[in-house]
């Protein structure tokens, strides 16, 4: 089982994708396979016009479908998440976050927005049927900044946040991800008994 990188900003270079990083960071080297999926990387027609069979929207689906859990990123705009992300999600079947873990994150411009996190998104992901959804972590645009050399600076308070999500993430997946030598649970009509 993987977890998804979801990035759900319109552009190239963004403060949400600076925290998908920064997860992705943290997660190497614990155990599970990790995706990246860029939004704005699919096909904006297809996008636009829900065409479900377009092979970038089919790969982005099966991808999500793949995941044991999501960690989906959004910038915040007029106290909502991105549009790219809006639409993206309704392209997705009602159950396809079923049975996964999400960890949601979010950039924007001042702490005002930081609600957009639990009255935007978290209807919208347990719509969904997200099993479990984490915390989300909210960060404002003076917490995570560019560098001068192209790299981003997260503030201390956000990055422990950060690494406190990622452990409880990794906790989650590892709870819901059967390991060898374990059986899996039988329904009690399956079982026969002789005597």
């Amino acid at each position: 089982m993987s977890i998804l990188l979801l990035a759900g900003s319109p552009s190239e270079r963004s403060r949400s994708a600076a925290l998908l990083d920064r997860v992705s960071h943290r997660l190497g080297g614990r155990g599970p396979l990790i995706e990246r999926l860029h939004i704005r990387d699919l096909s904006p027609q297809a996008l636009l016009l829900a065409d479900t069979s377009h092979r970038t929207i089919r790969a982005a689906a099966d991808a999500v479908r793949r995941a044991a859990a999501v960690v989906v990123a959004t910038p915040v705009y007029k106290a909502a998440y991105s549009g790219v992300l809006k639409v993206f999600l309704d392209l997705l079947p009602q159950t396809a976050l079923r049975e996964k873990v999400i960890l949601p994150l979010a950039t924007g411009g001042s702490p005002h927005h930081m609600l957009a996190l639990d009255y935007a998104l978290r209807p919208v992901l347990q719509s969904l049927g997200a099993r479990h959804i984490l915390p989300g972590i909210y960060a404002t645009d003076s917490q995570v900044t560019l560098l001068p050399e192209g790299g981003w600076h997260i503030a201390s308070d956000v990055d422990a946040r950060l690494d406190d999500a990622v452990l409880e993430l990794v906790r989650e997946h590892a709870r819901n991800t059967p390991s060898a030598g374990t059986f899996q649970p039988v329904p009690f009509e399956n079982v026969r008994c002789s005597v």
